[in-house]
């Protein structure tokens, strides 16, 4: 360890090589591409963390809430106001995972763990994703809302037990997904 305005530091000194000063790390071209994929990584995380934690959010507080505070005959309608206020970072997170999971993918050349059964999780992740960006950008908007709105009208209740399941199923797989990833990504193997 060096000390530096007495501060430790866990880099050794400098080294003298060839009249060139090097040190214990890359060099400045892989310290840009380490940078870009802890940047990237990091962006990753924060996206899954909102995204998932914002369904953890829906589907064991904001159901429950609606179901013991609203009339049966409300409830459609009143989740569906609070839960548009929600799906902007819904939609955001999404797609920043996405295209963050996708270019961590393709520059540190992984694809050859989707032949592999040791790494489910990988398929897990584009699974998830693909299912909540069609959920999101295509199933709500296009017909969803108008579905279960209609839906809602007939049978309230059982349309809002559906939406609660629906969010169960949902948020079981994203969890599945989270834990099998970081352990996965940490070196435990669930399958050889």
């Amino acid at each position: 360890m060096t000390r530096l305005a007495g501060v430790a530091s866990p880099r050794p000194p400098a080294q003298n090589v060839g009249g060139a000063r090097r040190h214990d790390r890359p060099a400045p071209i892989g310290r840009t591409v380490m940078d870009e994929l802890a940047v990237a990584r990091g962006l990753h995380v924060l996206a899954v963390v909102l995204w998932i934690g914002g369904v953890g959010f829906v589907t064991t507080v904001l159901l429950p809430a609606v179901r013991s505070m609203v009339e049966p005959a409300e409830r459609i309608g009143f989740f569906d106001a609070l839960e548009r206020r929600f799906a902007w970072q819904a939609r955001a997170t999404t797609l920043l995972a996405g295209a963050t999971g996708f270019y961590m993918t393709d520059r540190l050349d992984l694809w050859d763990r989707f032949r592999a059964p040791a790494f489910w999780w990988m398929h897990a992740m584009v699974g998830v994703w693909a299912l909540f960006t069609l959920m999101l950008f295509v199933a709500e908007p296009l017909f969803l809302h108008r579905l279960f709105h209609a839906r809602a009208k007939a049978d309230p209740e059982a349309t809002f037990s559906l939406i609660e399941r629906m969010h169960r199923v949902l948020l079981a797989a994203g969890l599945v997904t989270v834990f099998g990833a970081v352990a996965g990504a940490h070196g435990l193997a669930f399958f050889r």
